[in-house]
């Protein structure tokens, strides 16, 4: 195997959904001005943070995962699933490599990824994880790097999804972005990183209470972002993805072979728009797989139960 790239860190964002595009977030523009970007990759249905995350690391779709976000409260990632996280399937191809799950919500830590791959682990608020995680870079520089930020979500849930306190959250994580990745270039590493921020759902406008819920399958719960740069990242507009797509980005970054695509298994693809290659195969239509009744989500914090 030949990496394409030696490393892969990944910003997940919960709750942006496409608010990116409303936000002041002169550090995302800057990164990904010459990158690929999208703010209508669809999120998966329902639109709940342990499907979402789920459809990422996993590269299938809930229907076939079966992650709720109680089910990842009470109950560790099987190791020996029949659908390894991204984390396993990394180690498995590069036994010596350097993981990391830095997230704000810890049951995906414990409830997603798999619990004997000595991945470095730890969570906390996103402002107090942020300089943790930089240290980490720096020190480690890690194969595989997944993040996940909060405290976007829980504006969101607060005021309302698109309000100007979730906007305005949106922006400050925005420059917890940049931290990471000056960490990255600091690390001597940015050359070789394919860096991602993404979404995982969004979320509706205030109700009569105030406040903002997500799970349905309304514009702004189903609409993402998604944003890739690195060497070789064709500039422009991604064309259709979906978020479990990003478990083929990552393996076709490592150069390790993709399962073979299925229904009912393995969905996730590389979406046109990405890489400057040729070689990979046309993006099929799976629209009709996100077909999943809502459950609507109205707690505080993705971590609640539901």
């Amino acid at each position: 195997m030949s990496k394409k790239y030696s490393h892969v860190i990944v910003v997940g964002i919960d709750g942006a959904g496409s608010f990116i595009k409303d936000a002041k977030t002169p550090v995302f523009d800057q990164i990904f001005k010459n990158g690929a970007v999208t703010y209508d990759a669809l999120a998966s249905n329902p639109s709940i943070s342990a499907e979402c995350w789920g459809s990422m690391l996993l590269g299938v779709g809930p229907e076939v995962h079966g992650l709720t976000n109680q089910v990842v409260s009470e109950n560790p990632y099987p190791t020996n699933s029949h659908f390894p996280t991204l984390f396993r399937r990394i180690k498995e191809a590069y036994p010596e490599a350097t993981l990391g799950a830095y997230c704000n919500w810890s049951r995906i830590n414990t409830g997603i990824v798999e619990n004997n791959l000595e991945v470095s682990h730890e969570t906390g608020g996103d402002d107090a994880l942020t300089p943790v995680i930089c240290d980490y870079i720096r020190n480690q520089k890690p194969d595989f790097l997944f993040i996940q930020f909060d405290s976007v979500d829980s504006a969101g849930h607060r005021n309302g999804y698109g309000t100007p306190a979730h906007l305005q959250r949106i922006s400050e994580v925005d420059a917890l972005v940049g931290d990471i990745y000056n960490a990255t270039k600091e690390a001597g590493i940015l050359e070789d990183t394919l860096f991602i921020v993404i979404a995982d759902h969004g979320g509706t406008p205030p109700d009569e209470g105030g406040r903002g819920h997500h799970g349905g399958w309304s514009v702004g719960e189903r609409y993402v972002t998604f944003a890739a740069t690195g060497r070789g990242v064709a500039k422009g507009t991604v064309a259709e993805m979906n978020v479990r797509d990003l478990a083929a980005i990552v393996l076709y970054a490592f150069d390790i072979q993709t399962p073979e695509f299925c229904e009912k298994g393995w969905t996730s693809q590389v979406p046109e728009g990405i890489f400057a290659d040729d070689s990979l195969p046309a993006y099929r239509d799976i629209s009709h797989l996100t077909g999943a009744a809502p459950r609507v989500s109205k707690e505080p914090h993705t971590s609640e139960l539901v």
